[in-house]
């Protein structure tokens, strides 16, 4: 059996296939494939039709991830709708909301993101993200940005406390370095970004944001 595979693979790659069609037709490892055909010799009309071949699927496997990528979307968007008319009437979903649209990330990264260095903001939008997005606290990441003026070794700890999201969440401290000499703000604990990706997540609020300004238009 073995053999006749062999020779098959060996008939199938002359024809111009390509090594992952071979794979899904004849059901063999890769390690395999690659031992029985690393001798054949392949002529510019042979690697012509393998490169189109390899140019087609990945087109076709392009306009898949496109197709999914939307359905997923209308999904989203249509539970977002449902989900805005009964949380309008939650005075934090709106405050929240309003905050996200004013200080949060809306760029094509589709990546949820809040940054702001007043404490109390941060922790509504903690609440926020909470109660309202229903986030799980293992997807919180939090990123720290301080001038090196007014860092203090405390820094993190702070904001550990103030977000409730464990120091193994947090990514390095990133101190931004100044040739000014001025004396240190002993007070000031830099900007805190809240980070969640979830691409779901932010579509949703997305919808949830345009809705909020939709329902406020004066026509």
């Amino acid at each position: 059996m073995k053999l006749y595979e062999k020779y098959e693979a060996i008939r199938l790659r002359k024809l111009g296939l390509s090594y992952s069609s071979i794979r899904r037709k004849l059901k063999i490892s890769k390690s395999t494939l690659s031992l029985w055909l690393r001798d054949i010799e392949l002529d510019p009309k042979q690697k012509k039709k393998i490169l189109v071949g390899l140019e087609k699927s990945r087109a076709a496997g392009a306009m898949k991830k496109r197709a999914d990528r939307q359905r997923r979307t209308m999904v989203v968007r249509n539970q977002a709708k449902k989900e805005f008319v009964s949380l309008r009437k939650n005075p934090l979903f709106l405050v929240g909301l309003s905050l996200y649209a004013a200080e949060g990330d809306k760029n094509a990264l589709e990546r949820v993101k809040f940054a702001n260095s007043d404490p109390s903001l941060v922790v509504l939008m903690m609440r926020w993200f909470r109660e309202i997005c229903l986030v799980s606290e293992s997807r919180f990441r939090v990123a720290l940005h301080i001038h090196n003026l007014h860092s203090n070794r405390f820094v993190t700890s702070f904001w550990v406390k103030k977000t409730g999201v464990p120091k193994s969440q947090f990514y390095k401290l990133y101190i931004k370095q100044s040739t000014l000499g001025y004396r240190k703000n002993v007070l000031y604990n830099g900007t805190c970004s809240v980070i969640i990706s979830s691409k779901d997540l932010f579509r949703k609020i997305m919808t949830w944001k345009q809705m909020l300004f939709e329902s406020f238009e004066v026509n």
